[in-house]
């Protein structure tokens, strides 16, 4: 017979989002099952944001070296063990781990049961020997790769992300499918690291982001020997002795390309097959589950919560979307995640930061916006550096209200900080004017640039007194 739990909450998924979620619910005193048919520590631990961002730092370490006679320093040929390169990722990802075990779940007080969750009825989920009775659920079993239909794709080795840190050899020759963020970014680590690295992306590359903000960093693609190629449909593959080759049809015709690799980078899909879903009334449509405003499924009983919501592929938005889930599974509340000031950042180099609306979206909102720029070339600490490239953008209401801010430099996410908090709080552009931050630092530009805005100055009658005084004294 199996065991049946009655817990106030089950959480369905141990990635970021189910974690969080489940480690905050039991430190409000509920009573709370979490379930994992696989590895704990989702996404973010073994296949997206941690190793990726692991594998950048090796690849902007191999840039150092090769832009290294610039600050006047003489260095040996480059040499890239890549062995060494995968020995540094999993330092990374072990040192994340640890946070992430059934062990340290069960000293916070969460019961988890590795096994897979399924609906067998509206209020009952089974789990290996168990039979999950539980007051709330929630789903946060991620999401992965979307596998596009090509021709011939089923004949050779491919890469999606999920598998890609687990290849033993670097790639000779790259051909990266998808130029959106996960595109760019990886191929421009490979590029850095030493493999021939071509994107082929069938409408523009990183389509998400302001063309300004993404020009700089495509243009330092481009320099670094990446090739990219817009509005390039991949048709079909072929094995080709170790590798394979690719036909494409472009702006330029027909084409073929060999590589050696292939990595499918095409976007994400929510994880929501074989969780019985039909059983529990919670219909699927079009591969996703239809949630209110406060993330609550049609079955009041049933919540989802970060890339299995189909609202955003964020560690983040999963860790915010927990708090929101708690908020109204747990205290009946009816909170709503605040999606539109959801940081959106492309960890390529010069790296891309966004919150809040972009131009386009503020002029298409009715938006009568101003629209202001300052160059990191105009601030010290980016000269001193080196790290010249790039600008932040801020746009505006016309009375100086910021709706959003976009940076494209060196740090550019961590230079989001202050715009975020200024978001939140409903700020204008007068209100970072005043900033006191030190010198020299990129952070400045986030000064210089409010100065631009509308109440940031004197205004024209208080200079006008200011000089006729100044006249009388002289």
């Amino acid at each position: 017979m199996p065991e049946i739990l009655t817990p106030d909450l089950c959480v369905i998924g141990a990635g970021a989002g189910g974690l969080a979620l489940a480690a905050q619910a039991a430190a409000k005193g509920a009573k709370v099952v979490l379930l994992e048919k696989a590895r704990m520590g989702g996404q973010r631990l073994h296949s997206g944001c941690i190793p990726a961002k692991a594998l950048i730092a090796a690849a902007k370490a191999a840039h150092g070296v090769h832009h290294a006679a610039e600050f006047g320093i003489s260095a040996v040929e480059l040499h890239v063990n890549y062995d060494m390169v995968r020995a540094h990722i999993a330092r990374a990802m072990a040192l994340r781990a640890p946070s992430d075990t059934p062990e340290r779940m069960g000293a916070l007080g969460v019961q988890v049961v590795e096994a897979t969750g399924r609906f067998i009825s509206r209020d009952t989920c089974a789990a290996g020997t168990f039979l999950i009775k539980a007051r709330r659920f929630a789903l946060a079993t991620g999401s992965s790769p979307v596998i596009p239909k090509i021709p011939g794709l089923e004949m050779i080795r491919y890469l999606p992300s999920e598998t890609l840190f687990a290849s033993e050899t670097l790639p000779k020759r790259l051909l990266v499918l998808g130029g959106g963020s996960t595109g760019v970014e990886l191929g421009q680590a490979y590029r850095r690291l030493g493999s021939e690295v071509t994107v082929v992306e069938c409408a523009g590359l990183l389509a998400q982001v302001d063309p300004e903000l993404a020009l700089p960093a495509l243009k330092a693609c481009v320099r670094d020997g990446m090739a990219l190629r817009e509005a390039t449909r991949l048709v079909r593959l072929e094995p080709r002795g170790m590798g394979l080759r690719a036909f494409l049809e472009g702006p330029d015709g027909a084409t073929t390309l060999d590589a050696s690799h292939l990595l499918l980078a095409v976007g994400r899909q929510p994880n929501v097959h074989d969780l019985g879903l039909e059983a529990a009334g919670v219909p699927v449509e079009g591969g996703r589950i239809r949630l209110n405003a406060q993330l609550r499924t049609v079955n009041p009983q049933i919540f989802a919560l970060g890339d299995v919501a189909g609202l955003g592929c964020f560690t983040h938005l999963a860790e915010h979307q927990a708090e929101i889930v708690l908020a109204n599974a747990s205290l009946g509340q009816r909170a709503r995640p605040k999606t539109a000031r959801m940081p959106r950042v492309v960890s390529c180099d010069p790296e891309i930061a966004e919150i809040g609306l972009s131009e386009a979206q503020a002029r298409a909102a009715g938006h009568k916006c101003g629209v202001y720029r300052w160059p990191l070339s105009e601030n010290d600490r980016a000269r001193a550096s080196g790290a010249r490239q790039g600008l932040i953008k801020i746009i505006t209401k016309r009375n100086g209200r910021i709706l959003g801010v976009g940076i494209v430099g060196e740090a550019a996410a961590e230079m989001l900080a202050p715009w975020a908090l200024a978001l939140e709080r409903g700020l204008k552009l007068a209100d970072l004017a005043t900033l006191l931050l030190p010198y020299p630092t990129l952070g400045e530009i986030a000064r210089h640039a409010a100065r631009q805005g509308p109440g940031t100055g004197p205004g024209l009658a208080w200079t006008a007194r200011l000089m006729a005084a100044f006249k009388r004294l002289v």
